[in-house]
């Protein structure tokens, strides 16, 4: 650990992009002026399964206008690069179409009438094939993973109690505030130059590369300001950014391809919806003795992260708790709706959700205080999780529950006769950073440059999307230095300036790129007093010699630490509509370190309400293969006037290899609230919810089903 003095971690500075973001000053991608360029625009099936019989462009039509792109365009692979080889750039002509809003044929245009008058004038006729619309008939499996710890099979003899049940998830939209975008520079030399809204630069990079028979080079990829990601704007941008880059090669000229709201609702990935089903046997006295649990995620059309996602679900399904037998069979299926991706928390929401609601029913079977029981469960320093790793540091359980508790108000009845209030508890743990050797394989890599004015610049290709790279990274350099922050800045973001730092997601971007940044800084500090400036060190990161893992059994070391949270919801629930109304909200976290308690907090806040919204109004509703509630008149999220009370209570518990000791806490936020709300209608109501987001429909045929 590093033993300057601090003078910027810990304290709430003013953030770097701040002041631009609340003048107006900052240019989001719709913001940029380009002089000359087209607006681009993508055709789409219409159907959820099939093939293209034909596909012809009206010859009433003066396409000579418009600019038109299709699969024969495509000067290198047709394929969007990720973990598998799926799914297209674009659907040929007699190809297969696996979704609705499925990309068939791009349009650029030097104004939007025209490219409205063009899109009017292409017909594309299909057959027509059945689609699978839901997981329970689904037989193509993009992804396994298989845990187990013990022997299930022989502790079911032991049990004295085996409570079951069956818990669903929804589809969920991420909704940043800036739809998807991207605009396209094509130079004389072959490069491409696209500056988009986007959270993970290099993945595009390697999208353009492979789809346009690019070398590292001629690739370019910046980001531009970004409103908001939760992981909407990691993998998706790769489309967006190779379509744009298609037609600006063709063009000859800069395009620009950003989505309205509409299509981009309509289009984009969403949370993987899911079924978990739980076998959980105890003692008399509430001892653990087996969990059996069984994941099934829909992916969607393409494969897009599922495999990541279910990885991270299937490893935290056991919950935050010590049990000797745990056995976890989890799949990922295909169906024919657009592909789902990331979303903040990655797949662990959707298995803690679950975990969580079991301890509340073993509880009520036992009767006995879930509280109570969770304390007698919970992993403590020393323990080992489902995959078998002992966690040896920044155990962090039992102090955000006692800190939860501690600050809990007593519930006030309720002044309206037909309301009812409860309250609910959950306790969660996430993974920070990468699975298993995720890292190890990346080998993210920062730089740091000592420039001869006396300043310093860091170069990385983490991202600011609203969580506080820009002023958390130079807050880390400035105390590893000794120096000031105004000494200190951020390079941007752009592939031909900086390396492949990693992608910007998974809670990994302040404890481990953030502690290549301290690394690198210290490292400057003491050449600096041997060299004189200008100089620049290079930092990767080194898997450190304790963690193992096993990719092939899921056992060993899944990440280097977890970040504990407990939340307490209290909630009013109106037994004549059915209407659920979250009021406050106290979430504990142990974030190793706040280094920057007031962002901290905010992300807590922002994370915690995303939560409320997903637990309670946020339904996608599916109709032939596509999504009915595609406009935000019919896709409900928690407004300011929906919003709870939220309470955020930081507690520090340092992780020895994080920077000043902290840990991530982007996604944990999004675990919790769920499964403590779903237990507060409980308490008030009566009847369990194994299902959300718990609508007013649901809450009023549960009551009357009791």
């Amino acid at each position: 650990m590093c033993t300057a003095p601090l003078t910027a971690v810990g304290r709430s500075v003013p953030r770097r992009e701040g002041a631009d973001k609340v003048t107006g000053r900052a240019r989001y991608t719709d913001d940029i002026a380009v002089p000359g360029a087209w607006y681009g625009r993508t055709i789409r099936s219409t159907i959820a399964r099939g093939a293209i019989r034909s596909l012809t462009l009206d010859p009433a039509f003066d396409w000579s206008r418009v600019v038109v792109v299709s699969a024969d365009d495509i000067p290198g692979e047709n394929v969007v690069q990720l973990i598998r080889d799926d799914q297209p750039v674009l659907a040929p002509n007699g190809g297969e179409i696996r979704h609705k809003e499925e990309p068939i044929l791009l349009l650029a245009a030097p104004d939007r009438a025209t490219l409205e008058d063009a899109a009017s004038h292409i017909h594309i006729e299909y057959e027509l094939a059945t689609p699978v619309s839901d997981i329970g008939s689904a037989t193509e499996v993009f992804s396994t993973v298989d845990i187990a710890k013990g022997d299930v099979a022989s502790a079911q003899r032991e049990a004295d109690l085996v409570v079951e049940r069956e818990f669903r998830v929804g589809l969920q939209e991420q909704l940043y505030i800036e739809p998807q975008g991207a605009i396209a520079f094509p130079e004389a030399d072959g490069t491409i130059r696209v500056i988009g809204s986007l959270q993970c630069p290099y993945y595009v990079h390697r999208a353009l590369k492979r789809a346009l028979k690019l070398s590292d080079q001629q690739a370019v990829v910046v980001q531009a300001e970004t409103g908001g990601g939760f992981g909407g704007k990691e993998e998706y941008p790769s489309i967006v950014a190779v379509h744009a880059a298609l037609l600006a090669r063709k063009a000859g000229r800069p395009v620009r391809l950003i989505y309205d709201r509409h299509e981009d609702l309509a289009a984009t990935t969403k949370r993987h919806p899911g079924v978990i089903r739980h076998r959980t046997g105890v003692k008399e006295d509430g001892t653990l003795v087996f969990q059996d649990i069984e994941i099934v995620l829909d992916g969607g059309a393409y494969c897009t992260l599922t495999p990541v996602v279910l990885s991270r679900a299937a490893i935290h399904a056991a919950g935050a708790y010590s049990c000797p037998n745990v056995r976890i069979r989890a799949r990922a299926v295909a169906t024919n709706t657009p592909p789902n991706g990331a979303f903040r928390g990655f797949g662990a929401p959707q298995s803690l959700f679950a975990a969580e609601l079991m301890v509340e029913h073993v509880a009520e079977r036992l009767g006995v205080s879930s509280v109570d029981l969770r304390r007698k469960w919970m992993l403590r320093l020393g323990d080992t999780t489902a995959t078998g790793q002992v966690l040896s540091e920044s155990v962090g359980s039992e102090l955000v529950l006692d800190a939860a508790l501690k600050n809990a108000p007593a519930v006030r009845p309720s002044d309206r006769p037909t309301v009812r209030r409860g309250r609910g508890l959950s306790l969660v743990f996430h993974g920070s950073g990468f699975t298993g050797s995720g890292e190890k394989k990346l080998q993210g890599t920062i730089a740091f440059e000592a420039l001869a004015d006396g300043t310093f610049r860091i170069l990385t290709a983490s991202t600011e999307i609203g969580q506080g790279t820009k002023t958390i990274f130079c807050q880390l350099a400035a105390d590893a230095l000794g120096v000031g922050m105004d000494k200190v800045d951020l390079a941007p973001q752009d592939t031909s300036l900086v390396p492949d730092s990693g992608p910007t997601v998974a809670s990994r971007t302040a404890m481990i790129v953030g502690r290549l940044v301290q690394d690198a800084a210290t490292e400057v500090k003491e050449r600096l007093k041997r060299e004189k400036a200008p100089l620049r060190v290079e930092k990767s990161y080194i898997q450190p010699d304790s963690i193992h893992w096993d990719e092939t059994t899921y056992r060993g070391d899944a990440y280097p630490v977890y970040a504990w949270a407990c939340t307490i919801a209290d909630v009013d629930v109106d037994m004549t509509t059915g209407e659920v109304r979250v009021s406050d909200l106290i979430t504990a976290v142990d974030c190793g370190k706040a280094l920057h308690p007031v962002m901290a907090e905010g992300q807590i806040e922002g994370g915690c309400l995303q939560a409320v919204g997903w637990a309670t109004i946020e339904e996608i509703k599916m109709q032939d293969g596509g999504y009915q509630n595609d406009r935000l008149a019919t896709y409900l999220i928690p407004t300011a006037l929906d919003a709870p009370r939220i309470r955020t209570i930081l507690v520090e518990n340092p992780y020895s290899r994080g920077p000043f000791g902290a840990k991530g806490i982007g996604e944990l936020p999004m675990d919790g609230p769920a499964p403590a709300i779903i237990a507060a209608i409980h308490d008030a109501t009566g009847v369990w919810l194994d299902e959300i987001p718990a609508t007013p429909e649901k809450v009023l045929a549960a009551c009357a089903s009791r």
